[in-house]
């Protein structure tokens, strides 16, 4: 059983971040409940400084904002791992991102020990500990927390901390350690701006099938869909379902007679917001309708240029031992064809940014595409 301080008051909490202030470096992790709503219901925090491991209850504080002042400290780096959940917990909880964030599964990654490591697969590969993960299910809102819950919390910032350095003297080693910081910039970036309801319609299901004015009823379908999930904090498939979406978009039921006819609505979702649906349709701007949504995938030669450039990434991940997810997937291809077809107008793509520019862009720009 590891030591630890169960942190669950004002005063309490006061005097860890004061400690914690002093620190370079911070081991996070969060536990948290996420089922039917939009936002993952924060369960628990662990910190860990090498000093002091904490367990912190955001059920019995209300108040952490001197703990989140801590993650834009210039003078801490904040590790973590595989931590897109965790940025999405701090943004809605904290209103606030990592100011120096160490991913330590990327680190991985870009240190050579295999794309996508979980945390257990980690610590078994550096410091030849297996983790016992029988709590990962667990229902992080309940209390109190059992001996075997904590415990399992506190593991998975103990053993983050002590592999840290390992992967830092490797991508020291390597020169990659301001890859790694890159990496995390990349990630924090825009979470705390909040949803575009009115872009919420490209992000439905087979949108791309339908017709410009099909595309303008579902804007202010999906729109609709996703401010009452934010509001109810609800999942958007609890609220209604794509391809009820898209259905409502493309048949555009005139009357309660006609919705109630569409195979493609539950019976739940007919009788709870039948009316909001039709009303909605009746607000669809279909003399300015949305552009339609280019696929890139459909475009002219897209096979073709995409097994090229893969092929050509794929070469350069080896050469360089990055693995081809991190340096070139599927979407980051799809990023450089759009902006390529596009005359190179707009951002360059990821692909030519960063750290990835310098190993990509001579071998891409020889291409016959």
């Amino acid at each position: 059983m590891l030591a630890f301080e169960y942190i669950e008051d004002d005063a309490s909490l006061t005097a860890l971040v004061s400690q914690y202030r002093q620190s370079d470096l911070l081991v996070l992790d969060t536990e948290f409940v996420r089922t039917r709503t939009y936002y993952a219901n924060l369960g628990l925090i662990q910190a860990y400084d090498g000093k002091t491991l904490a367990l912190i209850d955001p059920v019995a504080i209300n108040n952490l904002s001197e703990f989140w002042s801590l993650l834009t400290e210039p003078g801490i780096t904040t590790v973590l791992h595989s931590c897109s959940e965790d940025l999405e917990v701090f943004a809605r909880n904290g209103a606030c991102q990592p100011y120096n964030l160490f991913d330590s599964q990327i680190a991985a990654a870009l240190c050579g020990f295999g794309h996508g490591l979980g945390y257990a697969k980690l610590v078994e590969q550096t410091l030849d500990i297996s983790l016992d993960k029988g709590e990962s299910r667990t229902d992080w809102m309940k209390r109190p927390l059992s001996e075997a819950q904590l415990n399992y919390a506190a593991n998975d910032v103990y053993y983050l901390y002590n592999l840290y350095p390992q992967l830092l003297e490797k991508l020291q080693e390597q020169g990659r350690l301001a890859w790694l910081f890159e990496e995390g910039e990349r990630m924090t970036s825009g979470r705390l701006t909040p949803p575009d309801l009115e872009q919420a319609y490209l992000k439905v299901k087979n949108a791309f099938q339908l017709s410009p004015k099909q595309l303008a009823y579902l804007k202010v379908l999906a729109r609709w869909r996703l401010n009452k999930a934010i509001t109810r904090n609800l999942a958007v498939g609890f609220v209604v379902k794509d391809h009820a979406l898209i259905g409502l978009a493309k048949k555009q039921p005139q009357n309660s007679q006609d919705l109630y006819k569409m195979i493609e609505l539950t019976e739940q979702e007919k009788r709870i917001h039948g009316k909001d649906l039709l009303a909605l349709l009746k607000t669809a701007d279909v003399e300015n309708p949305p552009k339609a949504i280019d696929v890139i995938a459909l475009r002219t030669g897209y096979k073709t240029s995409f097994k090229t450039i893969k092929n050509c990434l794929v070469t350069l991940a080896e050469e360089q031992k990055v693995p081809i997810e991190l340096l070139g997937s599927k979407r980051y291809i799809h990023g450089y064809l759009h902006w390529l077809w596009d005359d190179k107008t707009g951002e360059p793509p990821l692909l030519l940014t960063g750290w990835r520019k310098g190993l990509v862009e001579t071998a891409l720009a020889e291409l016959q595409l």
